[in-house]
């Protein structure tokens, strides 16, 4: 799949590549949303310090490199609410995001969600697939609330974070074939 564009906007809603310059907000985005992003993101479990949102924006440079993932800061009127990010998997993607306390609720990640997997589509992609704890209800929504099927429960990769129940579910969306043109 190609990679997709830097920067979507649309109302006062961004999607954009993280940049370097971003680790403050960063910090203090995530730092702020403790108590909602540590019980389903084992990487917010121990807080998250400078070091780790600069860790964060190298890994996601290297990845865009590769082509391995495609990591966006979900921004509304220019202020961080959340991040979505697009990885490869074979002949696919899966898609997965969070947001900061302040912001859900919004239809932020459903609008992220929506706008990526039809670029996705776009750019090649023959499914896309959103997996999420059995537990977190509101994650769950999202994938239901855009027409994907749910089409497996599975094991969740260790370290769980503190609410996880060990068990995710899996939701594809799979791209529909080019209608074949009228036969004169």
């Amino acid at each position: 799949m190609e990679a997709p564009a830097e920067t979507y906007r649309e109302d006062g809603f961004t999607l954009a590549r993280w940049q370097f310059a971003d680790e403050p907000e960063l910090t203090a985005t995530v730092g702020g949303s403790l108590g909602h992003l540590r019980p389903w993101l084992i990487w917010a479990s121990g807080g998250y310090p400078a070091g780790d949102a600069a860790e964060f924006l190298r890994t996601t440079r290297r990845n865009w490199a590769s082509g391995e993932a495609h990591d966006f800061a979900i921004r509304v009127d220019g202020s961080i609410a959340g991040a979505v990010g697009v990885m490869a998997r074979e002949g696919g993607v899966e898609i997965g995001y969070w947001l900061a306390q302040g912001f859900v609720g919004r239809g932020l990640v459903t609008r992220a969600v929506r706008l990526l997997t039809a670029e996705a589509f776009r750019l090649g992609a023959g499914y896309v697939e959103i997996k999420h704890d059995e537990r977190n209800v509101r994650s769950g929504a999202v994938p239901a609330r855009l027409g994907f099927t749910k089409v497996r429960s599975e094991p969740a990769e260790k370290p769980l974070a503190p609410s996880c129940s060990g068990t995710n579910h899996v939701w594809r969306l799979v791209r529909k074939p080019c209608s074949a043109p009228a036969a004169p």
